[in-house]
C-alpha cells in the first residue's frame, strides 16, 4: 500500500514509517522543507497547500501532526500553537481529500482528552459525551477538523490516542528515569486511571483500522484493562527492580507543570471499545504487559 503520512518527525511519526516500510509499504512523508528524497512531498498547512496528486496517489492519508502538549510552560500564545498545530493540517488534507474522485482513507489523529477532565472513575467509551476543559476543547475542534471529509464521504477514521509508551521514545524514558534510580512513585493519590497504549499495539491498530474498510469513525487506542497510576507505578517498579517509595504530591506537580499537570494528575477509565469490537487482538492489553512491552521484555 501506498501511505501518505503527516507528523513524520515526531516519536509517532517515526516509529509509523519505520513500521510501515519494514512491512513493505511505501511511505510518502509530508515536510514544510524543501523535499529531499522522492519519497518526501513539500505542504503548507499554515496556507493550505498540499499537492493533491500525492493524496489521490496514496491508499491511506494519516496525520499525526501537532506540537508537543508536554512543552511547558503553556503561555497563552502556546496554547495556541497546540490548537492551531492540529486543526490546520487537519483542515488541510481533509479539504483536498473532499475533493478527490477516489479519495484514500483520512486517519487523523485525535486524543482520549476529548472526554474532558474530572470524570473519576466512569468508564467512558467511543459513545460517550465530550467534556470540558481547554484540551477537551481542543480535541473537539480537531476531530471538526475532519467534516470536510467526512461529508464528501471519505472514510475518515479518528483515532482518540492515549499516553503511548516504549523505551524509544515520547514521555515514557521520562516517566520511568527516576525508577531506574529507585526513586518512582506514584502521582498525587494515585488512584487516577492512566489511559495508555503499547507502541506495538499502536501501531497495529493503525494498520488494522486503514486495512479494514468497515473502520471508520472514533477509535480509543487504549489499553483494555485500564490501570491506576498506582497500579502502573507498581508495575513499573516491579519490572525494573527498584522500590518506589517517593510519591509525588499533587501540588508539587501544579507548581511545575501548571497546565499540563491535568495529564498527570486528572486520570481518564477509557475502554477501546470499538476497536475489540472489529475484532482487535491486543498483544499487551494490561499494565504489566505493556510495561513489558515498552522495556522491550518479554
Amino acid at each position: 500500500m501506498r501511505y501518505v503520512l503527516a507528523g513524520a518527525s515526531g516519536f509517532l511519526g517515526r516509529a509509523l514509517h519505520a513500521d510501515l516500510a519494514r512491512a513493505g509499504h511505501d511511505v510518502i512523508r509530508l515536510v514544510r522543507r524543501t523535499p529531499q528524497s522522492p519519497h518526501e512531498s513539500q505542504w503548507d498547512p499554515a496556507h493550505d497547500q498540499v499537492d493533491p496528486g500525492v493524496l489521490a496517489d496514496a491508499d491511506a492519508v494519516v496525520n499525526l501532526a501537532g506540537a508537543n502538549i508536554g512543552r511547558i510552560p503553556w503561555t497563552a500564545a502556546y496554547r495556541q500553537t497546540i490548537r492551531t498545530s492540529r486543526i490546520t493540517t487537519t483542515s488541510t488534507l481533509a479539504n483536498v481529500l473532499a475533493g478527490l474522485p477516489e479519495p484514500p482513507v483520512f486517519v487523523a489523529q485525535s486524543a482520549i482528552r476529548y472526554y474532558g477532565e474530572g470524570r473519576g472513575d466512569e468508564e467512558l467509551t467511543e459513545d460517550s459525551l465530550p467534556g470540558l476543559g481547554f484540551l477537551a476543547g481542543v480535541v473537539r475542534e480537531w476531530e471538526e477538523a475532519t467534516s470536510p471529509a467526512e461529508r464528501a464521504g471519505v472514510r475518515v477514521v479518528r483515532l482518540r490516542t492515549g499516553v503511548v509508551v516504549d523505551r524509544s521514545g515520547g514521555a515514557f524514558p521520562l516517566i520511568a528515569a527516576p525508577f531506574r534510580l529507585g526513586l518512582g512513585g506514584r502521582l498525587g493519590s494515585g488512584q487516577q486511571y492512566m489511559g495508555m497504549i503499547s507502541l506495538t499495539d499502536w501501531l497495529a491498530a493503525v494498520r488494522f483500522v486503514v486495512e479494514r474498510p468497515g473502520c471508520q469513525g472514533a477509535y480509543n487506542l487504549t489499553l483494555p484493562e485500564p490501570p491506576t497510576n498506582a497500579e502502573f507505578t507498581q508495575a513499573l517498579g516491579a519490572a525494573l527492580k527498584r522500590p518506589t517509595p517517593a510519591p509525588v504530591p499533587a501540588f508539587v506537580l501544579r507548581t511545575v507543570l501548571g497546565g499540563f499537570s491535568i495529564e498527570l494528575l486528572d486520570g481518564l477509565r477509557i475502554l477501546p471499545s470499538r476497536l475489540l469490537e472489529a475484532g482487535f487482538t491486543f498483544t499487551a492489553p494490561d499494565v504489566a504487559s505493556a510495561v513489558a512491552a515498552a522495556l522491550h521484555r518479554s
